[in-house]
């Protein structure tokens, strides 16, 4: 099944989202408090990850201005909270049909709903229901005149009533019979809402704050097993073990502690390679994981009994720290990792809810984790994740962006009304604190498209780019090289300003030369940009290699009497008098 639209209701700040779609990869953008978080908490109580149902609490989960009118505001029933739309896939509607038999699906678009005071989610489906009894008919081998006995009937629970009611029944009929009642509640509604509901996805909420511990002291860890009290570090370390293959109660034998130390050294090397193939900032990390005593000097709970300590090993320093003193950018892909590689061993079918992913991390390695997104969690599950970083933004285009405000209008002084959160199938917003981050993002893409290119030739100013366009076409006028069209003309202000583009688009891979004008007193910051290994040395040019002066600009590149002309009556001239 794949999700394709939703809308939030009565939840939080929300009153009402707005119906939004959902693709593959889909990205919330909006502001701190606009309401981001309240969205992927209400999807993932829908069928939330790790077992046990969720219910939604009316007192914390609905809209705490208008809690008191709750009752007033829905006489009908509970409130509902989130309304989905799923697509069937071929394998769902073989499910279905190998129950109900062939073509009974009429629209293979489901909704699933989920209300306060549910344990389960509602499904409506459509279904062809004279179709469904035609099979049953067809199954029991019924004749015609056994079937003219139902004409009446609309539904399996109608058939049914009447086979009750007629008491002794033929050979046919009470094979009909039988088979009815293998539905859910003799009915071919509830059974195929059943088998939605067998085969709809976990949602997996993760946040931002959602870091692995660690130092595990396995005394503690049991006992705040045995009383429900584990935080979300040791649950993420708990998840490390199953992904090593062990337990806590393995932990404490002692008997197996080679076999548990090669578990979880395989477990941390397999989490090691992707951290190589998705972390930029550092690859020379891995990660060790330490068997220690407890000693009387280290602090309680550490100071007895068997601990466990993640460290983190630095090959280019030959010098390990504790997993704890790492930065929290670090911290988070790993606990991410972990969780991620753990629930892919356990379970296929989820929904990602990522709440803003990568805060901690470097604008680079954001676009990394992009990257892990699209080539990890993509090809295999439907990704939600809120974002405020222009990094976080997906590259290929816009189209998956949602933007969320807190719709709020200001009457008067103190005076707001509020409409509560909305979320938008476009990237369009009439807040510009909302698309602060598109802007930002489209201003980075605009310069990249518009001012760099794969190979880019870093000038002084504006008139450099007239000039050398000019000159070029004149030159292939007469059949001469011209500048190459994959050349992209980047104006930059000066050598220092082309030592600090080169080092900020360095990391592009892109291939920069330099073409700069040159004045006394210019050598050493030449030669430092030279030396800088941010561009060949041989491509750093200075126009007073073409010109045979000490100094020279762009314009000592033409013929001073052209020039002097040029000033006077620039219509009567043209570039081939240069």
């Amino acid at each position: 099944m794949k999700l394709i639209r939703a809308r939030i209701t009565n939840f939080r700040s929300v009153e009402d989202s707005g119906e939004f779609n959902i693709d593959e990869i889909t990205c919330l953008v909006g502001k701190n408090e606009a309401g981001k978080t309240a969205i992927l908490q209400a999807l993932a109580g829908l069928n939330p990850h790790g077992g046990g149902t969720h219910i939604f609490d009316r007192t914390r989960d609905y809209p705490r201005r208008y809690l008191t009118k709750y009752d007033e505001r829905h006489p009908d029933g509970p409130a509902r909270v989130i309304t989905t739309q799923w697509e069937l896939e071929p394998s769902d509607v073989a499910a279905i049909e190998a129950i109900l038999g062939d073509e009974v699906i009429k629209s293979t678009t489901v909704r699933l709903s989920k209300s306060y005071d549910s344990t389960i989610p509602t499904v409506q489906i459509s279904l062809d229901k004279n179709r469904v009894l035609q099979n049953l008919f067809e199954y029991a081998e019924l004749t015609d005149a056994q079937r003219q006995l139902f004409d009446s009937c609309n539904t399996t629970a109608d058939v049914h009533k009447l086979l009750v009611e007629r008491g002794e029944l033929e050979e046919e009929l009470a094979e009909l019979k039988k088979e009815i009642e293998h539905l859910q509640k003799n009915s071919e509604l509830t059974t195929a809402a059943d088998v939605v509901r067998q085969r709809l996805p976990k949602f997996l909420y993760f946040s931002n704050y959602d870091r692995m511990n660690g130092d595990i002291s396995l005394n503690r860890l049991k006992e705040d097993q045995a009383n429900n009290k584990v935080d979300t570090g040791d649950n993420l370390f708990l998840d490390f073990l199953k992904l090593a293959g062990t337990t806590l109660d393995d932990l404490e034998d002692s008997k197996k502690f080679e076999e548990l130390k090669a578990k979880c050294e395989a477990a941390s090397i397999s989490i090691t390679d992707q951290i190589k193939e998705y972390w930029s900032q550092n690859k020379a990390l891995r990660i060790l994981i330490e068997f220690s005593t407890g000693t009387p000097e280290d602090p309680a709970p550490f100071n007895s009994g068997t601990v466990v300590r993640a460290r983190v090993y630095n090959a280019i320093h030959q010098m390990s720290l504790p997993f704890s003193e790492r930065s929290a950018g670090f911290i988070w892909f790993f606990s991410f990792l972990v969780k991620f590689s753990q629930i892919k061993k356990d379970e296929s079918d989820l929904v990602l809810l990522l709440d803003e992913p990568g805060l901690a991390l470097h604008g680079k390695a954001q676009k990394d984790l992009l990257r892990y997104f699209t080539e990890k969690l993509q090809p295999d599950h439907q990704l939600i994740y809120s974002t405020h970083s222009p990094f976080m933004l997906p590259d290929k285009s816009f189209s998956s962006v949602r933007t969320v405000e807190d719709v709020t209008i200001e009457k008067g002084f103190m005076d707001f009304e509020s409409h509560g959160t909305k979320v938008s199938n476009d990237a369009l917003s009439h807040d510009p604190d909302t698309i602060f981050p598109l802007m930002n993002h489209l201003g980075y893409d605009i310069a990249q498209s518009l001012f760099i290119g794969q190979n880019t030739l870093l000038i002084e100013g504006t008139s450099d780019v007239l000039y050398i366009q000019a000159a070029s076409l004149e030159l292939q006028k007469r059949g001469q090289t011209g500048l190459d069209p994959k050349w992209v003309l980047c104006p930059v202000g000066g050598v220092d300003k082309a030592q600090s583009f080169a080092s900020l688009f360095s990391g592009n891979k892109l291939h920069l030369s330099a073409l700069l004008d040159y004045a006394k007193g210019q050598k050493q910051k030449v030669e430092r940009f030279r030396e800088s290994g941010l561009i060949e040395e041989d491509n750093v040019l200075l126009v007073t290699d073409f010109c045979n002066k000490e100094e020279a600009d762009i314009e000592d590149l033409f013929d001073p009497d052209f020039m002097l002309n040029f000033s006077i009556e620039p219509t009567s001239l043209s570039v081939a008098n240069a």
